[in-house]
């Protein structure tokens, strides 16, 4: 079995808020790329990444420049062991992690398919029947976020990341640490997330304001060693997101002591291969996991859920139903949400299959 044709098309998502994070980072309409590999015996593989402004060293429309680079590499690549075509890749362009990574997920998808297996038997095997999920929320008013957070209460959910930094004022970020708390009650988990907009003074002010309370704090600083920091002053846990991106980046974090969690993200290690081999080390480290990607809709959720639903018990936090964020939904066949819980979808592979029709026009096709 080969790929002999491969098809990307874009699609705007647009938020169904417009999300504010600090350093004036927002995320309002984003273009998100899908992938089709499609093999000499008709089987076709789905691919999906969403890389957002101003988060990683990425852009979306640096996806089709890397596919085309890639084109002749990735057509006549056989879809059982996806490693071995992955580090191929790699060989063949240097880093764009992001963009391997929708390859990477439609090779997966591929594999399920041809073998007849769900994504998740092909990681390691089914671990749970579903996942708990965590509601982002948005950097607003105090008051504001309070009621998103009861909303997202009210279904079920019991996760809550709390965006910070939008004004750089210390205080204004307790307030909204103390009043999230205290909406949710006490046994949810609440963090505060800075997305790398915080110096390590306000972050530790912030920190001590709350430290009395049930609170985690997310990647306040640009560095591992200034989180390290701020988790050392205020004595708080801290998950890593940004600063997560390799094997030796989540070594060096939980040698700073500060990787209590990590958000380990598709598009940041370029897809699931690579996922996998950070998902053991992070077991090994003793973290805990949050299985995700930056942005998207149904097939990028599909492929984190495959993967949350491998990651050994007691090694899972949470995961995100991207899909619930944005439209248009890609997918009609993909899983929805319950009572604050996800399960992958049935069926081999990723167990979705786009609507062509939401789809349109492809921006690329290559046979």
């Amino acid at each position: 079995m080969k790929i002999t044709r491969l098809s990307l098309w874009s699609v705007p998502l647009t938020s169904h808020e417009t999300y504010y994070m600090a350093e004036g980072k927002t995320c309002d309409t984003v273009d998100s790329h899908v992938l089709c590999l499609e093999t000499d015996t008709g089987l076709k593989g789905w691919g999906e990444v969403c890389p957002i402004p101003h988060y990683l060293p990425a852009y979306a429309r640096g996806v089709p420049s890397a596919i085309a680079e890639m084109a002749p590499e990735i057509l006549g690549m056989s879809p059982f062991g996806v490693d071995a075509p992955m580090y191929a890749l790699d060989g063949f362009l240097q880093g764009h992690a992001y963009a391997k990574s929708i390859v990477d997920i439609a090779m997966w998808d591929l594999f399920g398919k041809a073998t007849g297996q769900p994504v998740y038997a092909l990681l390691g095997g089914r671990t749970r029947k579903d996942m708990p999920l965590y509601h982002s929320i948005t950097c607003i008013a105090p008051d504001d976020m309070v009621r998103i957070a009861k909303t997202a209460y009210q279904t079920g959910i019991r996760q809550f990341q709390v965006k910070l930094g939008v004004e750089g004022d210390w205080q204004a970020d307790a307030e909204r640490l103390i009043k999230v708390r205290e909406a949710v009650g006490p046994g949810p988990l609440v963090y505060g997330d800075w997305n790398c907009g915080a110096s390590r003074l306000q972050a530790t002010r912030t920190g001590r304001a709350v430290s009395h309370l049930d609170i985690m704090l997310e990647q306040p600083c640009k560095t591992l060693e200034d989180c390290a920091a701020v988790r050392q002053a205020t004595g708080l846990p801290m998950k890593i997101d940004e600063n997560a991106h390799d094997l030796a980046s989540l070594m060096r974090a939980s040698e700073l002591g500060c990787m209590d969690a990590v958000a380990l993200k598709l598009s940041k290690f370029g897809g699931l291969s690579a996922m996998r081999r950070a998902r053991d080390l992070t077991v090994h480290l003793g973290a805990e996991i949050c299985a995700e990607c930056t942005w998207g809709s149904d097939i990028v959720t599909a492929a984190a859920l495959h993967f949350a639903a491998s990651t050994p018990q007691g090694s899972l936090m949470n995961t995100c139903d991207l899909s619930c964020y944005v439209s248009p939904r890609l997918c009609p066949d993909a899983p929805q949400r319950a009572d604050g819980r996800i399960a992958p979808p049935d069926g081999p592979g990723l167990g979705v299959t786009p609507d062509l029709d939401i789809l349109g026009t492809p921006i690329m096709e290559v046979a």
